[in-house]
């Protein structure tokens, strides 16, 4: 018999969250809820783990990974900056001409003081264990630049091999610990907000508004694979099917930083070179959110129409380009995005207090699908700095990567 892949066991694990969490919701709560909250405790310390690893995922993929590219890595980095930005601004821009022109019709008077955070209804841990990462996401981004790029500059191979067999310490955290725990974290997830269901209330009175952001999410794709296939002359549909895995992998962590390990593999998979893939997967789930960037800005022109503000060209444009920049800026963490743009939104857009309150509620309610659009767009840009890269790249061999271990 087949051993299950990663996609089989996210789809079982979700699927079983959902009809136990059914269940639970139908027993006194004395009974269900220790299970809930367990795994809730389980959730805590996983995600508390993958916070730690995360910059040392980014610090051992991009360091190596831009001393490896010598005297290209400059321009490479520079690539999928611009493509990240390019991407993004696109994005923003899809979202501010579909939905300026189809959600006055669909939105009527706002249910606003029904609606609060959904994590709030989400049952708690047993306990609270903080796991602090040696250093933050923006910290380990600019630690692994400079030490990659001076590795590059004095052509060190003393230091490189330490970070060569730092990456395959990594790598084999990842392989080990974190791909087998993965479905029990998004089972965790997925049981918590079927019990809560207060998630399922805030979609239900948005549910026109999360049907044209997710129907904005597969054109935004279409588009990124499409543009990937012309350039690399391959099926767009058979390189989002590659890409799958990290797309449902994503909806359970809503995590791009925390789903890098998946993206990785899946993203070798499409035929990119492994030396540009360890470097631009990790870069960009952190400063490429195109579907973050449909979402926030689908739901702040309904926040602004639901609370009788003007949605403008001039002033949405101007938000879209400082949000593009912005986004780079996210931790890529459940609900980073929102946060790092809840300042633009105040000063920008005029956001009071209440419709801050509503639009974190709104975001993150469907967080994951933004985050999942993000990740397998990753995928998309990767070929294509590929594609751009390799021809006027000098890059060494790297040490072979076993790609059942990423």
């Amino acid at each position: 018999m087949k051993k299950i892949g990663l996609l089989g066991r996210i789809v079982i694990a979700i699927a079983l969250a959902v009809g136990i969490g059914s269940i639970l919701n139908t027993i006194p709560e004395k009974y269900g809820l220790w299970f809930v909250e367990l795994g809730a405790t389980f959730n805590m310390l996983f995600g508390g783990f993958l916070s730690f690893v995360v910059p040392l995922i980014i610090i051992g993929f991009i360091a190596p990974g831009i001393a490896k590219l010598g005297k290209g890595s400059a321009k490479l980095l520079g690539l999928s900056t611009g493509l990240a930005y390019l991407s993004t601004i696109v994005a923003g821009v899809l979202a501010f001409f579909v939905a300026s022109n189809l959600l006055p019709g669909l939105i009527g008077s706002p249910a606003a003081d029904n609606i609060g955070d959904p994590s709030e209804a989400l049952a708690s841990a047993f306990f609270e264990l903080e796991i602090e990462p040696i250093m933050g996401v923006l910290t380990s981004l600019i630690f692994a630049f400079l030490m990659g790029i001076g590795m590059a500059a004095i052509g060190s191979k003393t230091l490189l091999s330490v970070f060569d067999e730092f990456q395959q310490l990594i790598e084999k955290t990842i392989s080990s610990v974190i791909i087998p725990l993965l479905p029990f974290h998004i089972f965790g997830v997925f049981l918590n907000m079927t019990y809560a269901g207060q998630v399922a209330s805030v979609l239900s009175v948005f549910a026109m508004v999360f049907v044209l952001i997710i129907a904005m999410h597969l054109i935004m794709l279409l588009i990124q694979y499409t543009a990937a296939g012309a350039l690399t002359h391959r099926n767009p549909f058979r390189l989002l099917k590659t890409m799958a895995p990290a797309y449902f992998t994503a909806l359970g962590t809503q995590s791009s930083a925390a789903t890098i390990p998946v993206t990785v593999r899946q993203a070798r998979k499409t035929g990119a070179s492994d030396k540009v893939v360890d470097f631009t997967v990790p870069l960009f789930a952190n400063i490429h959110l195109s579907g973050s960037t449909i979402t926030l800005t689908t739901c702040a022109i309904g926040v602004m129409l639901m609370n009788g503000l003007p949605v403008s060209i001039g002033p949405m444009m101007q938000f879209i380009a400082v949000l593009g920049v912005t986004m780079i800026a996210a931790p890529g963490v459940p609900g980073g995005a929102v946060m790092a743009a809840l300042g633009l939104l105040s000063s920008m857009l005029g956001f009071t207090e209440p419709m801050i309150a509503l639009m974190i509620a709104l975001y993150m309610a469907q967080d994951s699908f933004g985050t999942a659009t993000n990740v397998t767009g990753d995928g998309a840009l990767a070929i294509i700095t590929d594609k751009f890269a390799s021809p006027g790249t000098e890059v060494s061999s790297p040490a072979p990567a076993d790609t059942k271990t990423v």
